[in-house]
């Protein structure tokens, strides 16, 4: 099995370079987003290990890129970013895994063999729920072909509800999983993005797909 890291840190790329090869793997190692590129574009990986803060072009940019070229190679993220909203960006833009520094090498190891047993598929970057389709990749949302003119809050709301779709969801982990703050009970932040949302989405269209479970929160699907 052949890894690519990309990591501009010379002491933790040669740290990854000596474990893996330690267990059983081929390594090359990239130190900017550019190069990185150039060699996961050019040579083939069974997964690349990916920072995000790089000199020159960053690690947003490096997978954004691969994805849009077709290259399906999976993806860990390994980077100090922690929010909330950096794990949810990271997998919108197509990463497979993301872990945070500093971090266990027995962890990083076992997250690589994780992603190597599952194989080249990948779960598709377009989200569908009835006649609603969003394309997380491309940052589009559509309904019954006609395109939703989203925010990037409302759009990432949006691909939330749709990643959980069935699930009904409180509105302590919307405000902690699309916002990453603690939510106050007397704070109408989430019903006020819904609202929008809603218009948006159900408002021009006769079956409603998201609905307010009271007392509890909202959930999307397309009972009507």
């Amino acid at each position: 099995m052949k890894i690519l890291v990309v990591e501009d840190e010379q002491k933790t790329s040669a740290y990854l370079k000596r474990g893996l090869e330690e267990n059983g793997f081929v390594v090359d190692v990239a130190h900017t987003g550019e190069d990185g590129s150039h060699l996961a574009e050019t040579q083939p990986y069974d997964l690349i290990v990916l920072d995000v803060l790089l000199p020159g072009r960053d690690g947003w940019k490096v997978v954004t890129e691969l994805r849009r070229r077709g290259i399906e190679t999976p993806v860990l993220f390994l980077t100090a970013r922690d929010a909330v909203r950096d794990r949810v960006k990271g997998f919108e833009l197509g990463a497979d895994d993301y872990l945070v520094k500093p971090f266990a090498f027995s962890e990083l190891l076992a997250r690589v063999r994780s992603l190597l047993r599952r194989g080249p598929a990948r779960q598709s970057a377009v989200l569908r729920l009835g006649d609603l389709e969003v394309d997380l990749s491309r940052h589009r949302a559509q309904r019954a072909g006609r395109a939703l003119d989203l925010t990037p809050k409302e759009f990432q709301l949006l691909s939330f509800l749709l990643q959980r779709c069935g699930e009904v969801l409180s509105r302590t982990l919307i405000a902690e999983q699309v916002w990453d703050i603690n939510f106050e009970s007397d704070s109408n932040l989430v019903e006020v993005h819904m609202r929008r949302l809603r218009s948006k989405v159900d408002d021009p269209f006769e079956t409603r797909l998201i609905h307010t479970v009271r007392g509890v929160g909202y959930v999307l699907d397309a009972r009507g």
